[in-house]
């Protein structure tokens, strides 16, 4: 058996049973993993509601600070998380990215991986002008029951399409369906690199790499497939 299929199947024994949202985006658990497994002592999660992928604690080689690990499609935004989460960060993390694309129907390849270390003034200046209120108003409409998925879609797609998320960096991304209300947020691949990693470039690399170690090339997943809303 193939060593990266063994970490896929290790990754997905570890998943929590509630954790379906998480399953879709074996790409991004792989990824996890394999940081984890390579600079951070195997690190695993107590569970996946809490507040850093990889605490501070867990990082005693690199910066003693918290590590967010994320995985996006080549030149797709990245997906960043809840939204009321990740606006009230007031701390430095690192932001390790790593882009793919999908290479043949069973596999992807690893194309561009940044590591990036983000400070709280940084972060806060991505969410400029969007304050906790506004997004705490935005978060009732997405959940206000007495409102039909049509209806609470429309009014928080017309909020959201409006100062201040309209000026802002990060963009908030409601997701309304059968299953779920939920506001999360993400950040445009192109405003990644501008204000996080201007010195980086976008294009795909020969070796992505982090802390100087190359990322296993290529991985066993399928194209992610979305149920109907």
């Amino acid at each position: 058996m193939k060593p990266l299929l063994i970490l896929f199947m290790a990754a997905a024994i570890i998943l929590p049973p509630d954790s379906a949202a998480r399953e879709v985006q074996s790409h991004g658990l792989l990824f996890e993993q394999w940081l984890r497994d390579t600079f951070f002592g195997g690190y695993q999660p107590k569970n996946y509601t809490q507040k850093w992928d990889i605490p501070a604690e867990a990082n005693p080689d690199h910066g003693r600070i918290p590590v967010n690990p994320k995985a996006a499609k080549h030149g797709t935004p990245i997906g960043l998380g809840d939204a009321l989460r990740q606006f009230e960060i007031d701390e430095a993390f690192l932001l390790i990215v790593g882009f793919w694309e999908q290479e043949t129907p069973a596999e992807k390849r690893w194309t561009n991986v940044q590591t990036v270390t983000v400070t709280p003034e940084v972060w806060a200046r991505l969410w400029h002008p969007v304050t906790k209120a506004a997004l705490e108003n935005l978060n009732a409409v997405i959940k206000d029951k007495t409102l039909s998925l049509e209806e609470a879609r429309t009014r928080a797609q017309a909020i959201k399409s409006q100062a201040p998320f309209a000026e802002a960096v990060i963009q908030v991304n409601p997701k309304i369906d059968g299953s779920q209300r939920r506001l999360q947020c993400s950040l445009r691949f192109d405003d990644f690199f501008n204000h996080l990693a201007p010195a980086a470039s976008p294009v795909p690399q020969t070796k992505p790499q982090v802390f100087g170690v190359s990322v296993p090339a290529r991985f066993e997943s399928s194209p992610r497939k979305l149920s109907p809303p």
